[in-house]
């Protein structure tokens, strides 16, 4: 469904720069015609640059690092290439262009579960699904629906790929979290006794305590992802400190989305600084792929 919405908006953008450039130039107007179609056809990158506007004075008194004007051009730019690759390209066309792999060999070998985010789908992490293969990792990849839901009606997807995972392994998964990805694995832990059930989790960019920017949109799952939202504080209210320390979360005072940076930390957690990074650009960071290696060696 999340394809369809994507290829919807995108195809709706290019008709509506279309339609003013021949409008505007039929009317003798040239040079309105093409600017107004950049405008149009560009309207994402001026949103992404907004974000980051919003971000930094966000950001102001948390006490992440204060990312320099350098940084956050190259953070926006990285956003931006990013941003056209998956939602232009790859979540529209190739969701599943990859399927899930759970090798016959996979037996006794830990595998992992991967959860995207807000607005997204599985094609999000078609980056790393060759790598993995190239490593000999069993993985399944969820693609969460309906897009615009309750962050409730996410965990059922999680609790079907945990268990063909662990029927192909034998061993209890390491799970992965992009953005609200992270918030669906903590929902799942609660409401499917996950927490005895894996081995571990990597969230990157998760609002575990919210994000400012929600307070912009209103469906279910984004009012849900609010700082100080009912759901949050019920989420954390149910968990036990001890949960917190097989988390590993990745956060950035560079993230365009998930600010004030903090917010993606929970206390007694391995947190992570991501330098310089974005949001969505998160998941082609060295490092974070290099976690989710070692978290899957033996005896880890």
């Amino acid at each position: 469904m999340m394809a369809r919405w994507l290829s919807l908006i995108h195809g709706a953008q290019m008709l509506a720069a279309l339609a003013w450039s021949v409008g505007w130039a039929l009317a003798g107007w040239p040079w309105l015609a093409a600017l107004g179609a950049a405008l149009i056809a560009g309207f994402n990158l001026l949103v992404l640059a907004l974000e980051f506007v919003l971000m930094r004075r966000a950001n102001a008194q948390d006490p992440a690092p204060r990312p320099t004007v350098g940084e956050l051009a190259r953070a926006w730019w990285a956003e931006v290439r990013v941003f056209v690759q998956l939602f232009g390209h790859e979540m529209a066309r190739h969701e599943h262009r990859h399927p899930d792999h759970l090798p016959a060999q996979a037996q006794g070998q830990r595998g992992l579960v991967l959860v995207h985010g807000f607005f997204c789908n599985r094609a999000l992490w078609n980056f790393w699904f060759e790598r993995l293969r190239s490593h000999g990792i069993a993985h399944v990849a969820v693609s969460l629906e309906p897009p615009f839901g309750r962050i409730e009606d996410y965990p059922a997807a999680v609790e079907a790929a945990v268990l063909r995972l662990t029927a192909a392994t034998g061993m209890a998964p390491l799970l992965v979290g992009h953005s609200m990805g992270g918030l669906v694995i903590r929902a799942w832990a609660r409401s499917h006794g996950g927490a005895g059930r894996m081995h571990a989790a990597i969230t990157l960019g998760t609002p575990h305590a919210g994000t400012w920017l929600a307070r912009f949109s209103h469906s279910p799952n984004a009012r849900q992802m609010r700082q100080g939202s009912r759901f949050l504080l019920e989420l954390a209210g149910a968990e036990e400190a001890a949960l917190y320390s097989r988390f590993t979360c990745f956060y950035s005072h560079c993230d365009n989305i998930v600010f004030p940076a903090r917010t993606a930390t929970l206390p007694g957690a391995d947190n992570r600084h991501l330098r310089g990074q974005p949001h969505v650009d998160m998941i082609h960071h060295p490092a974070v792929f290099e976690a989710v290696l070692r978290a899957l060696r033996p005896g880890s």
